[in-house]
């Protein structure tokens, strides 16, 4: 019998995403390609989560607003209102806007089946007092896709944008995420010289700061 997920199945899309700077959720990528296969109730909750971690790390780059306690309906149609996804050669085309509007209506009509599938199928998902149907690997790699397609064009078209720069951070303003990467790791010492493990991250890897930032207000806020 052949299998419903090919061998060599990769999220290509959130893989790209990653090697352009969401490097932080590579491990949700491993976890969400084994779960289609091996946990396709799993996957439900990877799928969202994923998708989830992408919208609030673009937002936390873009800075402002108050999308903190969004869900994840809410938290893509914020995403989608900071980015300017119509390409200067377009903007005058009423057509491919429409048509636009509407491929972004269909991927938002798609977050809503993930959370769906997640409340109800998930195996993470709220307690329940009758036991929920169980979904094989053909419906985990719908929305295993379905992510990986939202995930890639969302931070894809964040990081393109025309004129688009990150917010500044200052260190200084962010002590209690620094005083949290240095409690998870030892002080680097150099000679005679000591230094905190957050100031190193935020200077050599400026982007790998600002990522774990957006993993850390998410993880408290869900906390």
């Amino acid at each position: 019998m052949t299998s419903a997920v090919p061998s060599d199945f990769r999220l290509t899309g959130c893989r790209q995403a990653a090697d352009q700077g969401l490097q932080h959720v590579r491990r949700q990528i491993e976890a969400l390609e084994r779960a289609v296969a091996e946990e396709p109730g799993l996957a439900f909750d990877l799928a969202r989560l994923l998708v989830e971690s992408a919208c609030r790390t673009i937002l936390s780059e873009r800075g402002g607003g108050n999308w903190k306690n969004h869900d994840l309906p809410k938290l893509f149609r914020e995403t989608t209102s900071r980015i300017s996804f119509v390409p200067a050669n377009a903007e005058a085309d009423p057509a491919a806007q429409q048509g636009l509007k509407k491929t972004l209506q269909g991927l938002g009509t798609a977050i809503h089946g993930i959370c769906e599938l997640r409340n109800h199928c998930g195996f993470a998902s709220h307690g329940k007092e009758e036991a929920s149907p169980q979904l094989e690997a053909v419906q985990a790699l719908l929305a295993a896709s379905a992510a990986d397609a939202i995930v890639g064009f969302l931070y894809r078209s964040h990081r393109q944008e025309s004129g688009f720069a990150p917010a500044l951070l200052k260190y200084e303003e962010l002590e209690s995420f620094n005083c949290w990467i240095d409690d998870a790791h030892e002080i680097l010492r150099v000679f005679g010289f000591e230094f905190r493990p957050s100031e190193v991250l935020f200077h050599l890897d400026p982007a790998g700061y600002r990522n774990q930032l957006a993993e850390y207000e998410a993880g408290n806020e869900n906390g």
